[in-house]
């Protein structure tokens, strides 16, 4: 695996988004082409169900169990990058993924196998799943406050509970989880120090904060039995916003990816630092392309989630 500082000729990066980036009837206008048909058929081979089925039709509180959400999303970024190598012979020298997007940009790089990885991010999402009881935990987004007063905030509200920033997606743009009543307490006093929002999301898994900690154990020992590989192209990690090539930290680093926050300014603006000003979203979705405009409006951002959308980014790139 080597560092992208010492291989920087392609200007390229890919990104791929994680959970929340699902809808029903995702990637829909994708449905005939081979690459597309191929890894979801391969992804249900695999799983035991028919995950484009799930995709298309729902149930939406089933596409949505964490446990169905992340391999799905790994199939669909997995699909898109495969037909993106069959349109133009332009990859990236760096991809990263936000939080489960992480083991999307490691099976597009050919660090970590994707029928390999597709047992191992259900089996985190299970993991995840049970680490912390339906109703116990929470996540919330605070608008439009300044990271700093988000963690005083966040202790102040502890109380002897878990409360913390999960999520630096963009300044002003910060996901808290933990606990729900000190959830709860934080968005408060979130709110009593000038957020314009703090908007409670529909997930109970508090993703991300220390209540994680159970499930990372379980991760590690499933880790420890996978086998990654070689690349050319760099992964940078969410907890540490570094390029890893032992296969053991890059293990290590999942393992902490599940009870610490999800680096993702830094990210960008780290790739960016590399002199890449150019992104390719991959998966459904356009947040990440939302947010790297927070970020850096200086930056280039392409999503791929529309036939069209693709179609426009290789055009442009290809030139």
């Amino acid at each position: 695996m080597s560092d992208f500082a010492e291989n920087n000729q392609t200007q390229l990066a890919f990104i791929f988004p994680g959970q929340g980036s699902q809808s029903i009837g995702m990637l829909s206008d994708f449905s005939e082409l081979a690459e597309i048909k191929q890894t979801f058929q391969q992804a249900s081979d695999v799983l035991g169900y028919d995950v484009w089925q799930l995709c298309q039709n729902g149930p939406e509180e089933k596409l949505n169990q964490t446990d169905k959400t992340q391999p799905v999303l790994l199939t669909a970024s997995v699909a898109l990058w495969r037909l993106w190598q069959s349109k133009l012979d332009k990859l990236p020298t760096i991809v990263a993924g936000h939080s489960l997007g992480e083991y999307s940009a490691l099976v597009c790089a050919g660090i970590l196998d994707f029928e390999q990885g597709l047992k191992l991010v259900e089996q985190r999402g299970l993991f995840m799943q049970q680490a912390v009881p339906a109703g116990v935990g929470k996540m919330a987004a605070i608008i439009g406050l300044d990271d700093d007063k988000v963690q005083t905030a966040c202790d102040v509200s502890a109380q002897n509970e878990i409360v913390s920033p999960v999520n630096y997606n963009s300044p002003g743009q910060i996901v808290i989880a933990g606990n729900a009543a000190a959830v709860d307490r934080a968005m408060i006093a979130c709110k009593e120090c000038g957020a314009k929002r703090a908007l409670p999301l529909t997930v109970s898994v508090p993703s991300h904060s220390h209540l994680m900690k159970p499930a990372s154990e379980q991760l590690e020992q499933v880790l420890n039995s996978v086998t990654l590989n070689e690349s050319n192209i760099s992964v940078v990690n969410n907890e540490g916003v570094t390029i890893e090539t032992h296969a053991d930290k890059i293990k290590q680093a999942l393992v902490r990816q599940l009870y610490c926050p999800v680096r993702w300014s830094e990210i960008i603006t780290f790739i960016a630092k590399k002199g890449v000003k150019c992104f390719v979203e991959c998966g459904p979705g356009k947040v990440l392309s939302g947010l790297n405009r927070r970020i850096d409006r200086s930056l280039t951002s392409y999503h791929t989630c529309q036939l069209e959308a693709l179609n426009q980014a290789v055009e442009a790139l290809g030139e």
